[in-house]
C-alpha cells in the first residue's frame, strides 16, 4: 500500500510483474544504444543478449531464453523479416519490429509481430509494445499448457497400458520459458549432444537440458531408443525409414520429418529395425 493507504505501491506492482528477457538486434550501434537507455528505465525487464545481424540473431533464439526480440528489419544478410519467417513459431520469441521504414509494417503483422517502431523510438511507445509483448506471452503460455496436457492425455490412452516401474525414466524435467515442464519419456522423439547439455525435441518443441547424452541414455529404455551417432538417440518407433546420403553417412528420417545422421557402425542395426518393423 501506499503511505495513505489508497492503493498497491509501485514496488508492489513490480515485485508481481512477469521479468521480460529481451535480446536486441540492431546493425546500428547507436540504435543498440538508445535502446539499451530505454530499457535501463522499464521496470521487470533484463537484456539477456545483443546481436549486429540475423545471423547473429538466429544463433541467440537457438540457445533459447529470450521471451521478447527487439528486431530491426534491415541488416546485411538475414533480414529481420526473414529471421522471424525462419523460426518455428511455436519456438519464436514475441518479435516487436523496431525500423526507420514504414513500409515494411504489413509484412511484421502478417508475421503476427507484437508491435512496429519506427526509428528514433520513442520511450513511451517502447513501454506500450512492452506490455503488449507480455499479454501475448501469457496467452501464449496458456494455450501452450492446454495443449501440452492434451497431448500427454492422448499419448496416455494411446499406449492402453498401466504404468510399471521398468526402472527407466518415465518423465524428464525440462525448462521452458523460466519454469518447469515435466515431459513424459512417451513423448520424445529424438535427442541431440550439445556439449554438456543435451537437446530433447519433441512434437514440434526442443528443450535444453544439463545433461551429457550418456547419462540421458543410461536413465532410458534401450528397447526404446537408440544411439545411433556419437551425438543422437532416436525413439525407435519415431523412425520412418533410411535416407542415403551420396557421399557421405546415411540418415534416418522421423515422423516428424527430422533427419538424423546415421553412424556407419550403426547403420546395419537401422536397417534391421526398420527391416523387422516392415515383416511384422
Amino acid at each position: 500500500m501506499t503511505p495513505d493507504g489508497t492503493g498497491p505501491s509501485i514496488g508492489a506492482a513490480s515485485q508481481t510483474m512477469r521479468l521480460l528477457r529481451v535480446a536486441l538486434v540492431d546493425d546500428e550501434p547507436p540504435a543498440l544504444r538508445r535502446l539499451m537507455m530505454a530499457l535501463d528505465k522499464e521496470p521487470g525487464v533484463e537484456v539477456v543478449g545483443q546481436a549486429g545481424d540475423g545471423a547473429a540473431a538466429l544463433a541467440l533464439i537457438r540457445r533459447g531464453g529470450i521471451d521478447v526480440m527487439l528486431l530491426d528489419i534491415r541488416m546485411p544478410g538475414l533480414s529481420g523479416l526473414d529471421l522471424a519467417r525462419a523460426i518455428d513459431p511455436r519456438e519464436a520469441p514475441a518479435f516487436i519490429f523496431v525500423t526507420a521504414f514504414s513500409r515494411f509494417a504489413a509484412d511484421a503483422f502478417e508475421l503476427a509481430a507484437v508491435d512496429y517502431l519506427l526509428k528514433p523510438v520513442e520511450f513511451g511507445r517502447l513501454h506500450e509494445a512492452l506490455e503488449r509483448a507480455r499479454q501475448a506471452l501469457s496467452s501464449r503460455n496458456a494455450r501452450s499448457r492446454i495443449a501440452e496436457l492434451e497431448e500427454v492425455v492422448a499419448a496416455l490412452r494411446a499406449a492402453e497400458v498401466e504404468p510399471v516401474d521398468s526402472g527407466y525414466a518415465e518423465e524428464i524435467w525440462v525448462p521452458d520459458r523460466g519454469d518447469r515442464l515435466r515431459l513424459p519419456v512417451a513423448l520424445i522423439d529424438w535427442v541431440e549432444a550439445e556439449r554438456d547439455y543435451v537437446r530433447i525435441h519433441s512434437r514440434g518443441r526442443s528443450f535444453l537440458v544439463r545433461k551429457a547424452i550418456r547419462t540421458l541414455q543410461a536413465e532410458l529404455d534401450p528397447a526404446q531408443f537408440l544411439r545411433i551417432h556419437r551425438g543422437a538417440l532416436v525413439r525407435r518407433d519415431r523412425i520412418v525409414r533410411l535416407a542415403r546420403r551420396p557421399g557421405g553417412p546415411c540418415a534416418v528420417v522421423l515422423q516428424s520429418g527430422a533427419e538424423v545422421p546415421v553412424a556407419r557402425r550403426q547403420a546395419a542395426q537401422v536397417r534391421r529395425i526398420i527391416g523387422a518393423r516392415a515383416g511384422s
